[in-house]
C-alpha cells in the first residue's frame, strides 16, 4: 500500500470509528452509584457540599445559607492509552492487528469514571471527605456531636438476627441521620454495593423469602444488589441512597475520553522511528460527595 496523507487519512479513520463503537458499546457502572460534575477549570472547590438546602417556613427576613470553606479542593488528572502504529504494517496491508488494540482503547475510555469512582469507593475508610474525616467515620460532626457512618460487622444471612445486625444496623442508622438542625434527611438506602466474595450474600438477601434459619427476610425488595471486581476488599459493604439529587460519590469531568491521534509522516517519530500514534485522552478525577447518603461496613467483625 502506498503511503500518503489519502491513505494515512483512511486508515485512521477507521480506527476511530472502531474506537466510538467500542467506547459506545462498553458497560459502566459508576452512574448508578455517583454523580457527574462538570469540571471547567484545573480543580473544583466543594464548599457546597456543607449544607443541604431545604425549604423552611418563613418568618421574618430570610435565612441564607453561606458557603463554608472547607478547602475540600478536587485538582483534575490527566489520562491517556496510546498505541504505535508501524508504518511497515501500513505500507504492508497488515492493519488488523490494530483493530483490536482500537477496540481496548475505546473499551477502557468509556470505563474511566468506573475506575475513578471505585478507587475513590476503595479509600472511602481512609480519605477525607469536605468536613475533614474520612468518608465513612466514626467521628463525622452533626450538630456539635460526632455521627457515625461506618461499621464493622459482616454482612450475613446466616439468621433473621444476623441479618437484622449487619444490614439492618446500618439502614437504620443511615435513616435516622439529620441535618445541623436536628432535621431529618429522609435518607433511604436504595443500593447495596458488594464485592464478588458478597454478591450471593447481597442477592439472597435482596431476594429470597426466608434467611438460614428459616425465618422470614425483612430486607427482600428493599435495595438494588450493584457488584463489582474493582472493589478490592472481599469483606467490605456500603449502603447507599442515590435517589437524592447529589449522590455519594462525584466523578468530576474537566474532558471526556476523545479519540487523538499523531499523523503527521513529517514529525520526527514518524521520520526517525517509522511511528504513527492513536489513543485516547482525558481529565477527570474522582471525590466524596454526601457522606450522609452512604454507610460502609469493613466486615473485619
Amino acid at each position: 500500500m502506498l503511503v500518503n496523507a489519502s491513505t494515512i487519512q483512511a486508515v485512521f479513520l477507521n480506527l476511530n470509528a472502531t474506537f466510538n463503537n467500542a467506547f459506545e458499546a462498553a458497560p459502566t457502572v459508576w452512574d448508578q452509584i455517583a454523580m457527574l460534575v462538570p469540571s471547567g477549570s484545573r480543580e473544583n472547590v466543594y464548599a457546597w457540599l456543607e449544607n443541604f438546602p431545604r425549604m423552611k417556613q418563613w418568618i421574618g427576613d430570610k435565612e441564607v445559607k453561606a458557603l463554608i470553606a472547607h478547602g475540600y479542593t478536587v485538582v483534575n488528572d490527566d489520562w491517556e492509552a496510546t498505541v504505535e502504529v508501524e508504518r511497515n504494517d501500513i505500507e504492508d496491508d497488515n492493519l488488523g492487528i490494530y483493530a483490536p488494540m482500537a477496540q481496548s482503547a475505546g473499551y477502557s475510555a468509556k470505563q474511566l469514571p468506573d475506575e475513578i469512582i471505585f478507587s475513590v469507593v476503595n479509600g472511602a475508610f481512609e480519605n477525607a471527605c469536605y468536613d475533614g474525616q474520612s468518608f465513612f467515620s466514626n467521628a463525622h460532626p452533626v450538630m456539635g456531636q460526632p455521627w457515625s457512618n461506618r461499621g464493622t460487622v459482616k454482612l450475613s444471612i446466616a439468621s433473621q438476627a444476623a441479618a437484622i445486625a449487619s444490614l439492618g444496623v446500618g439502614r437504620t442508622q443511615l435513616r435516622k441521620v439529620t441535618d445541623n438542625e436536628g432535621r431529618p434527611l429522609n435518607v433511604s438506602p436504595n443500593v447495596l454495593l458488594v464485592p464478588p466474595a458478597l454478591e450471593d450474600i447481597g442477592n439472597a438477601l435482596m431476594i429470597n423469602d426466608r434467611l438460614n434459619d428459616g425465618m422470614p427476610n425483612p430486607y427482600k425488595g428493599t435495595m438494588k444488589v450493584v457488584c463489582d471486581a474493582r472493589l478490592t476488599s472481599d469483606t467490605a459493604w456500603y449502603l447507599l441512597d442515590t435517589t437524592k439529587p447529589v449522590k455519594p460519590f462525584i466523578y468530576q469531568q474537566r474532558k471526556a475520553p476523545v479519540f487523538v491521534q499523531q499523523t503527521d509522516p513529517e514529525i520526527e517519530g514518524v521520520f526517525m522511528r517509522k511511528k504513527f500514534k492513536f489513543g485516547a485522552e482525558a481529565r477527570a478525577a474522582g471525590a466524596y460527595g454526601f457522606w450522609q447518603l452512604a454507610w460502609g461496613s469493613d466486615g473485619t467483625d
